[in-house]
């Protein structure tokens, strides 16, 4: 029956010696070739990401206290929830089915078949989220070096989010997953007054609160784990937990330096990109134009590397069925269909940044539709199943504690995150500046 069950090409596991023939998705994207190092670059790709540049952003809707307690919490508890899920994914390998996918993965555990496609659905939604504020955000970033170049020009930013796009059609045709390895590797005194004030109306410090929570578990999220840890070289176990480790640190050292300095030095006038800050559209710059530069510029291919590992979930999915496992990852049957496809889906994610260029409020949506249900409470769920701890054990209750409460975060969140999203919608004009 376990055998059976190892070699079920419906339920995505394979046994740990062999691979799935006919899976091109597998074979060809998510290639099992990584170190746990390579996999703690993918994790820091995938979590430090263009949403960091919007911390202080969040903190302007909570305040210090919360803004802290927030970003301290949600960080704690994606780490535990990361490493509940590399032991269920090891002690699955362990027992003869490497899952490489979360959909797989979820559904397997869990014994229904729609919960992989609710996986799949969620995955999907998030992949897409996030391109489209990663070209946005990349696009407004070219826009802030072309005023640092020339203050009075005319070049919109939907014209730098086509350029963008452009960009990331030609680096989406990277093949595999594990080829992202090579990419993933003074001040001024004229600073604003500083004002700390939270909304006048309890009802918009209710809603900013729980939209700034969204912001920030979009900050924590990635959504494919799994995904990252089927490109480590079996066998698997003890290996993600290692490149966890080594993400973390990286977190810790970068979120709470934007944070801080964000927030202490431009309070509730922090805009979703910390950047623009630095460069206000009047008055002079607020810090010297080569550094400027030189910052946007590594935000900028951050965000390409960041746009490509999201993406790779997608290809997997489209390729699984355009590509055959048996022609060559370069051949002219497998070329053509990708090209045709990856261009496509970038063209589709900068049409939407284009037409909708509202960072935050993008980045809360995901928060809470998409982050949270994958990153806070299927984890938890997933561990619960797998190893089934006693009920009256701490670890059932604190696992059950953490669901329950971060469902009822992710509902508020989602309220009060799509609801301005819809207010900012109804004062903008599609493709200005």
């Amino acid at each position: 029956m376990e055998n059976a069950k190892a070699n079920n090409p419906e339920n995505g596991s394979v046994v740990a010696d062999n691979s799935l023939r006919d899976d091109a998705g597998a074979a060809f994207v998510l290639e099992s070739k990584g170190e746990w190092y390579h996999a703690g670059y993918h994790l820091t790709t995938a979590i430090v990401g263009p949403t960091v540049l919007a911390l202080p952003f969040a903190f302007r809707g909570m305040g210090w206290a919360l803004g802290f307690f927030s970003l301290t919490v949600m960080g704690a508890v994606t780490f535990y929830a990361y490493y509940l899920m590399s032991l269920v994914l090891d002690y699955c390998e362990n027992s003869g089915r490497r899952h490489i996918r979360f959909r797989e993965l979820a559904a397997d555990v869990l014994g229904s078949g729609w919960m992989f496609y609710f996986v799949v659905s969620i995955q999907t939604a998030i992949n897409f989220a996030v391109s489209v504020g990663c070209i946005l955000l990349a696009g407004n970033c070219l826009q802030i070096i072309y005023r640092l170049i020339t203050p009075t020009g005319s070049i919109k930013l939907y014209e730098f989010i086509a350029m963008v796009t452009v960009v990331m059609m030609l680096l989406s045709q990277m093949p595999t997953f594990h080829s992202l390895r090579h990419i993933n590797l003074g001040s001024s005194k004229n600073a604003p007054p500083r004002d700390y004030s939270l909304a006048n109306s309890s009802s918009s410090k209710l809603f900013g609160a729980f939209t700034s929570i969204s912001i920030i578990a979009a900050i924590f999220g990635n959504g494919i784990l799994p995904e990252i840890q089927a490109t480590l070289a079996p066998p698997a176990t003890g290996k993600m937990v290692k490149g966890l480790t080594l993400c973390y640190l990286v977190i810790f050292v970068t979120f709470c330096s934007v944070a801080i300095s964000g927030y202490l030095v431009f309070g509730n006038k922090s805009s979703p990109n910390i950047l623009n800050n630095l460069l206000p559209f009047e008055g002079p710059s607020l810090a010297p134009k080569w550094l400027i530069a030189l910052t946007v510029s590594f935000v900028i291919l951050q965000l390409f590397a960041i746009t490509l590992v999201y993406s790779q979930v997608t290809y997997e999915i489209m390729e699984k069925k355009s590509a055959d496992v048996k022609k060559g990852l370069f051949s002219k049957r497998n070329l053509i269909p990708r090209i045709m496809l990856r261009s496509l889906y970038m063209l589709l994610c900068g049409l939407f940044a284009a037409m909708l260029p509202f960072f935050a409020d993008i980045s809360a949506v995901v928060g809470a539709v998409g982050f949270i249900p994958l990153d806070f409470i299927l984890p938890m769920l997933l561990y619960n199943m797998t190893f089934k701890p006693s009920r009256s054990s701490f670890m059932y209750w604190f696992n059950n504690t953490i669901m329950i409460v971060f469902t009822c975060v992710g509902l508020l969140g989602a309220f009060s995150s799509i609801r301005q999203l819809v207010l900012d919608a109804k004062t903008f004009k599609p493709f200005s500046d």
